[in-house]
């Protein structure tokens, strides 16, 4: 799915924060690769376990496997065939890669696992990352440094440690949240930042599902014009901006578990014995009406560093 590499570890206490990486939020189909494919395979892969008198996975089966199975980076392999997220039409992960071809001195915020950034081609001379979990800083440094890419600690509020005008390219998939005023102060004149984020009310038929319905200024959350309104308040001009919502679908009851283990601030405090009630009617819905069906939001936002030639 096409969601976050973000800090697992600063899950916020509602849900208005969700995926804000992410991914995400979300199943198998991910700009964490270097492809934009529209959707994975729909097809459940078999799974082992118990099975029920149709000669499908039974919910103990499911459950006990998505909740055995390893949460850590920001892969969504386990997905293929579980679950599917269409993906946004521009191609964020090829467009950031054009442009990093075309870049001297590159930064990406909240790198994750480094996925994203290392399914560019060609990189400039010059690349940093950041990133704020210690796990994911690990995992990208394995990844990127073979690249020459310098990871740097750094959580998602504070100052960016470089200099002034350091870099003509900032980029950062699925940010928690865009710093503005440091992305602007670290861009030359000229530069560019080129981001996709997590829009307004992102997963929310899964949200609501397990949480009940959620406050308005909750589902407002994130809005596209909110960053418009912020890169420009930094001193940024909007060169584009586009949204869309996009369809996700779980094709069975683990695969909203694994999600939801695995992007933890859609359903804050989720547990499989918090919820399993709740758990067992998705199945059952699962069984007879096909698909759980959600809608992902993403934005893309392209912003200049007014001056530079």
């Amino acid at each position: 799915m096409d969601d976050p590499a973000t800090d697992p570890a600063a899950s916020p206490a509602t849900a208005a924060d969700l995926a804000s990486r992410p991914a995400p939020a979300g199943p198998a189909s991910t700009d964490s690769t270097s492809t934009d494919s529209t959707s994975t395979d729909p097809v459940p892969s078999p799974v082992p376990g118990p099975v029920s008198s149709t000669g499908a996975p039974g919910f103990s089966a499911l459950v006990a496997e998505a909740a055995a199975a390893p949460v850590d980076g920001w892969d969504f392999s386990w997905f293929e065939g579980r679950a599917t997220e269409e993906r946004p039409s521009w191609g964020y992960a090829r467009a950031m890669g054009e442009r990093m071809g075309r870049a001297s001195a590159a930064l990406d915020v909240q790198t994750g696992g480094g996925e994203v950034l290392d399914s560019a081609p060609v990189l400039p001379r010059l690349v940093a990352a950041t990133e704020a979990w210690p796990p994911n800083i690990a995992r990208a440094t394995a990844r990127l440094g073979p690249r020459g890419v310098v990871v740097v600690a750094a959580g998602q509020d504070d100052p960016l440690p470089f200099a002034d005008g350091a870099f003509d390219l900032v980029v950062s998939r699925h940010p928690v949240r865009a710093h503005w005023a440091e992305a602007a102060r670290v861009l030359c004149p000229g530069g560019t930042y080129f981001s996709q984020e997590v829009g307004p009310a992102g997963a929310f038929e899964v949200v609501e599902y397990f949480l009940g319905p959620q406050p308005e200024r909750v589902r407002r959350a994130r809005d596209p014009q909110a960053a418009r309104r912020a890169a420009e308040a930094a001193g940024l001009e909007v060169v584009d901006l586009r949204s869309e919502r996009l369809r996700m679908e779980f094709h069975d009851v683990g695969a909203v578990v694994h999600f939801l283990r695995k992007v933890v601030w859609m359903v804050p405090g989720f547990t499989v014995d918090r919820y399993r009630s709740r758990l067992r009617e998705l199945h059952e819905d699962i069984r007879r009406e096909g698909p759980f069906v959600a809608h992902s939001a993403r934005f893309l936002i392209e912003a200049r560093q007014p001056g530079g030639r």
